[in-house]
């Protein structure tokens, strides 16, 4: 399954604007493809809503971020992120597929996609990577893709998690608990 979006983003100066290509893929990276971020839908098994991390200023984004070259593989890259950010213990991870981006001038590159369960929710706490606090909201699948506001790709990518979600873990997606923070 495939799935393609283009967004036309401006740099923080405000000076320039880029256009990204996002092509969703639900296969193993290819070999010589760099991944720059591994990102997850980390769902609680109590209650099989995802994690969305509202980054203020109406931005939302999922828990994840750059490997680091002492990460084992890109599930350690989730776990590590997931604590860091938003202090979650994640227990179970699986593989979705990943995000190829095209921008002008520049090799493509892979975003990663990952589903896991959350063991458990600790103090919220600032990011040591910037120091930003980050708020947890809870939300359905099937209403990620909106808040998330990255169009066609996410519906295919939540999609795909729910499938994980269903088969793997059992959980009952279609009957998530109502949204609301986990603060």
């Amino acid at each position: 399954m495939s799935a393609v979006s283009r967004r036309v983003l401006v740099t923080s100066v405000g000076e320039v604007a880029v256009e990204f290509t996002y092509v969703w893929h639900e296969r193993p990276v290819p070999a010589g493809l760099e991944v720059r971020q591994v990102y997850g839908y980390l769902l609680c098994p109590r209650t099989a809503r995802v994690l969305i991390q509202d980054v203020g200023e109406g931005k939302f984004n999922l828990p994840g971020g750059t490997p680091e070259v002492y990460d084992a593989d890109m599930a350690a890259t989730l776990v590590r992120e997931a604590m860091e950010e938003s202090q979650v213990l994640v227990t179970t991870t699986a593989y979705l597929g990943y995000q190829e981006v095209f921008r002008e001038a520049e090799p493509p590159f892979a975003q990663v996609r990952m589903t896991g369960l959350i063991g458990q929710f600790g103090p919220r706490a600032p990011d040591p990577d910037g120091g930003r606090l980050f708020r947890r909201y809870m939300t359905s699948l099937q209403d990620a893709p909106a808040i998330l506001g990255w169009g066609e790709p996410a519906v295919a990518q939540a999609a795909a998690a729910a499938r994980i979600a269903a088969e793997l873990w059992e959980l009952p997606i279609a009957a998530a608990s109502p949204a609301g923070y986990a603060d």
